[in-house]
C-alpha cells in the first residue's frame, strides 16, 4: 500500500511491487464447485493482457466507456483494473446501447447486442475458458485475451481526477475510488496487510465492489469471492473461512 497511489491501477502496481506471490483474489462459484486462486503477479498479467486488448486492438481510448454486463467474478475485476489502466470508464451493469465496447457474460448478450460498438463476449467458463461456440456478433474473450502482451503501458498518462468507474447510476473518479476504498476499510474490517475478507455480495453496487476488490486492494488484503453463495451446501461456509483463513465476512448493507 503506497500513499501516493492515486488510481486503482496505481494500487495493482504497489501490491505488485510489494509481494507479487501472495493471494488477491480467490474465487468460488458454488454453483459449478469451481475455485481459482490468483496471486498479485497473476492477476496483474490477466489486466495487462485485457488492457493491451482494450487499447491495442478495440482501440478504446480515456473517457471511453465499456459497458460491464457481468457478475461478481475474478474476471469481471481483470476488467474493472484493465480498464482503469487504460483511463476508461467502467461502467458496471451499464446501458449497452450507449456504450463504446460492452463485455458481456453468458446471460446478457442479448442486451449487449444494442452495443454498436465493439462486443466482447465472457463465457465465464472454469479455468478461463472458451464458448463452444463464439455468439453471433461478439469477439471472445477467451480466444483474444491469451496473444496480448504480458506488459502494459498507457499511451497517455491516466488522470486521476477523469471518470473511472459508475456503479448503481454513481460517477466516481480513480482517486474517489482510492480515497473511498481506503476510507471505508475500516468498517469492513480490513486492518492492513494480511486481512482476507470473504464476500458474496454482486458487484452491482459501490459496496459489493469495495467488499469484493477494492477495499482489500488498498489495504495490501485479498478477497475470498464467492458467486452463488445461496447454492452452498450446509456448513461449506463455516469450512471455507477456516480453510481459506478468512479475517472477516462482508455484510450487504445499502449503497451509501
Amino acid at each position: 500500500m503506497n500513499a501516493t497511489d492515486r488510481t486503482p491501477a496505481d494500487l495493482l502496481g504497489s501490491a505488485l511491487a510489494a509481494d507479487p506471490g501472495r493471494p488477491l483474489v480467490t474465487f468460488y462459484d458454488d454453483a459449478t464447485g469451481e475455485r481459482v486462486e490468483l496471486s498479485v503477479a497473476t492477476f496483474a498479467n490477466w489486466v495487462a493482457k485485457t488492457a493491451n486488448l482494450l487499447q491495442d486492438e478495440l482501440s478504446v481510448e480515456p473517457g471511453d466507456r465499456v459497458a460491464l454486463l457481468l457478475p461478481a467474478h475474478w474476471q469481471t475485476a481483470v476488467w474493472l483494473l484493465a480498464c482503469a489502466s487504460v483511463g476508461v470508464v467502467a461502467d458496471v451493469s451499464g446501458e449497452a446501447r450507449t456504450a463504446d465496447v460492452v463485455v458481456s457474460g453468458p446471460d446478457r448478450l442479448e442486451e449487449a447486442r444494442a452495443c454498436s460498438g465493439s462486443r466482447i463476449a465472457m463465457a465465464l467458463r472454469p479455468l478461463g475458458g472458451r464458448f463452444p461456440q463464439v455468439p453471433e456478433g461478439f469477439t471472445d474473450y477467451a480466444v483474444e485475451v491469451p496473444g496480448q502482451g504480458d506488459r502494459f503501458v498507457p499511451y497517455a498518462p491516466v488522470d486521476p481526477e477523469g471518470p473511472a468507474l459508475i456503479v448503481a447510476g454513481r460517477e466516481f473518479s480513480g482517486a474517489e475510488v482510492v480515497e473511498r476504498a481506503r476510507a471505508e476499510a475500516t468498517e469492513l474490517g480490513l486492518t492492513g496487510p494480511g486481512s482476507r475478507i470473504l464476500s458474496g455480495l454482486p458487484y452491482d453496487t459501490w459496496d459489493g465492489l469495495n467488499a469484493g476488490l477494492f477495499g482489500p486492494l488498498a489495504t495490501g488484503g485479498s478477497v475470498v469471492l464467492c458467486r452463488h453463495l445461496d447454492q452452498a451446501g450446509a456448513g461449506v461456509l463455516d469450512k471455507r473461512v477456516e480453510s481459506e483463513r478468512v479475517t472477516v465476512i462482508a455484510r450487504g448493507t445499502a449503497d451509501r
